[in-house]
């Protein structure tokens, strides 16, 4: 246990300082986390044996429900609803058609049994959504006639139907008794009472006032998003579909702080992803991938080319797509984590495969990201379909819902030229409003004929500072004995690209010039670029 926390902390650590260059580099950061899978494996560097499948499929199933959650409560309806009817089709019949056509080019091409076919085209049936979400987020690629909001909703909603169909092709391969219309009722009228069920109950639960601390409310997230998953699962349902469900009834619903949830699970789900990937590479055998590469490059090629476009233009036609974002939607359906981890279940249930399910399946997604995700950005560019003037973040809940609204106070003096003048006389910004007046505690709603006087508290809004790629404000509190203390801000040395501009003490708020003297117990707020001065 101490040397997998240990390797896992690594890796982690590792990812994190590599974050900025792996955003410049013009390929999936996900592909580098396989790769370093693969470093420290059995045939890297390090040359650790690794084949715990079990362990694995544990590690990526509860890894998966995290992110498929996510994704549930990161869909804003709203904003996808001119896509939901053809996001849902090909989350569905779109999977079950691919998986079909994928059945007989395998069946063609390799000359399979056809209950085989059907496990490999049910297994990589599905678009995988870290992968797009990566890619879509980290390319900041907006796109055309909302076919990014399509691309996130298909993807995110189309791994139950493949986790469906994987366990019915396994169960035709192990020839065991089934009754495919009893399967499907009870995978699906399970799975969806389930996940909105465990989504009302989160809601009316966190609008308690007993639950009224953001730790708590996180925590019950968890259990919810958990339960969500488990209950099915052992009802016989689908979990996946379950937990998706769950995550968009409480991303869409009315909820205080919603934001801190956001960045909370964002936070757990990059994580997810990372550790996916890093233990998926970890587990493949190199030197066992050219006996299936041949057949793996085959498969992928008959699915892009083939499989895959002919779907999107089947399904798509009948909504009137245009032909520029059905050919995107084609392309960017890119295998990913899991229909490696759907492989890895078919491996644990004892089915027996000509190839060896688990490193076919990890090559076909290996070069679908490595192509498909490489490409996805120039194929956007060249089919004029992305939209410089939209934002791919405003496709998800946090953005859609928070106003980030900040709100300071300020109590006026006599000294104020504020004193003795009508809101309406005020030159405020336009982004700045006196939304309310205490005065002699009694609170006033101002309207533009209100005059303020001393000794009134103004309550003032304004939109609150958000970090952004280059800039970012971080606090500095001066201790006893610091380096800072008792110094001009004209005599601290030069803090590379960071700037004072703001000193708090005590109650009081500062504005600093250079002759501003710091004392022991100031927090000096420090503005930070990351891009180097110019020279001069």
């Amino acid at each position: 246990m101490s040397k997998a926390l240990l390797l896992i902390g690594f890796v982690i650590l590792i990812c994190i300082l590599l974050n900025r260059l792996l955003e410049k580099i013009p390929v999936p950061s996900l592909l580098i986390f396989i790769s370093l899978g693969m470093l420290f494996g059995e045939n890297g560097i390090l040359h650790i044996p690794f084949n715990d499948y079990a362990a694995v499929n544990t590690i990526c199933s509860v890894s998966l429900i995290f992110i498929m959650f996510y994704g549930g409560f990161g869909t804003n309806l709203q904003a996808a609803r001119p896509v939901l009817a053809p996001a849902a089709v090909l989350s569905t019949l779109g999977v079950a058609a691919t998986a079909g056509i994928t059945a007989l080019c395998a069946r063609w091409a390799l000359g399979l049994s056809w209950a085989e076919c059907f496990l490999i085209g049910s297994v990589i049936s599905s678009t995988d959504a870290a992968s797009v979400f990566s890619i879509l987020r980290g390319e900041k690629l907006a796109l055309r006639y909302h076919t990014d909001s399509l691309l996130e909703v298909e993807s995110g909603s189309n791994d139950p139907m493949s986790y469906m169909l994987t366990m019915i092709a396994i169960t035709l391969l192990k020839s065991q008794p089934i009754s495919l219309p009893l399967l499907l009722a009870q995978q699906l009228s399970i799975g969806i009472l389930s996940g909105l069920l465990a989504g009302f109950l989160a809601v009316r639960l966190m609008r308690q006032p007993f639950l009224d601390s953001q730790h708590s409310q996180t925590v019950l997230l968890l259990s919810i998003m958990l339960l969500a998953y488990a209950v099915p699962s052992v009802l016989n349902g689908n979990g996946y579909l379950s937990v998706y469900l769950c995550g968009i009834y409480i991303g869409n619903s009315s909820l205080p702080q919603k934001k801190y949830f956001v960045h909370f699970f964002d936070v757990l789900t990059h994580v997810s992803q990372v550790l996916i990937f890093f233990l998926l590479g970890f587990l493949v055998t190199p030197v066992e991938l050219p006996a299936v590469i041949v057949p793996a490059f085959v498969l992928t090629l008959l699915l892009t080319l083939l499989a895959r476009p002919f779907v999107c233009l089947v399904l798509l036609a009948p909504f009137r797509a245009k032909a520029g974002q059905i050919a995107l939607v084609s392309w960017a359906g890119l295998r990913g984590a899991a229909s490696i981890v759907f492989s890895i279940a078919a491996v644990l249930s004892g089915v027996q495969t000509a190839y060896n399910l688990y490193n076919l399946v990890f090559c076909i997604v290996l070069l679908s990201i490595s192509i498909q995700g490489t490409l996805l950005p120039f194929a956007a560019k060249k089919l004029s379909m992305i939209d410089s003037a939209a934002d791919v973040r405003r496709t998800f809940t946090d953005y859609q819902e928070d106003s980030d609204i900040h709100f300071s106070k300020i109590h006026l003096t006599p000294q104020q030229s504020w004193c003795g003048q009508a809101l309406s006389e005020l030159k405020l910004p336009s982004g700045l409003l006196i939304a309310m007046i205490l005065r002699d505690r009694q609170m006033i709603v101002p309207t533009g004929s209100t005059v303020l006087e001393p000794g009134d508290l103004l309550v003032l809004a304004a939109r609150s500072f958000e970090d952004r790629e280059h800039l970012a404000l971080r606090e500095v509190v001066v201790q006893r004995g610091h380096r800072f203390s008792h110094c001009a801000l004209s005599e601290i040395p030069r803090l590379g690209t960071s700037r004072v501009i703001l000193l708090k003490r005590g109650m009081e708020t500062v504005i600093p010039t250079g002759s501003t003297v710091i004392l022991p117990g100031d927090i000096l707020v420090l503005a930070q670029s990351e891009k180097p001065e110019p020279p001069r």
